[in-house]
């Protein structure tokens, strides 16, 4: 696995990580607001992608405004969860785009999210050293959502 800097030929590859994961999330896509945002972060330099061949395992899209950072979105295929890609995205995102002192902030799932426990995304973050903070709005499909935060000292 390789983890680099999203290109325009990735886009196919981050729109099939988005249809695994829209039942989530809403719909992305077909949404042409999704698609200029990914573009956006692909033009930015600030989407990131994990490869294997021809495959795109995980994709991470960066917002790096100091001191407050975003992970605007990090999704892992289905087929590689548990693996370390998303670790790995993390990883290099951090050492890429974050400088110290700061946060890392990201919106998740609220603890009654069915994504929640079945994506595994509120552990995955808590075991990366972020903490649960405050309730955010709920998500496009209704589900609720919360802030989780990590300083970066």
């Amino acid at each position: 696995m390789i983890v680099r800097l999203a290109e325009e030929q990735d886009f196919p590859g981050l729109l099939g990580l988005a249809a695994q994961v829209e039942h989530w999330f809403g719909p992305m896509v077909g949404d042409p607001g999704f698609h200029r945002a990914v573009e956006e972060h692909i033009r930015r330099a600030t989407a990131l992608v994990a490869v294997s061949g021809p495959d795109v395992l995980g994709g991470l899209l960066f917002d790096s405004q100091a001191p407050k950072y975003h992970i605007d979105w990090l999704v892992i295929s289905e087929k590689h969860r548990g693996q370390g890609v998303g670790r790995a995205l993390m990883e290099d995102a951090t050492r890429r785009f974050v400088r110290r002192p700061g946060s890392i902030e990201v919106i998740t799932f609220g603890a009654d999210h069915p994504g929640a426990v079945a994506g595994g995304a509120r552990d995955f973050y808590e075991r990366l050293g972020f903490s649960p903070a405050e309730a955010a709005d709920p998500g496009p499909e209704g589900g609720s959502r919360q802030v989780y935060r990590r300083a970066v000292v």
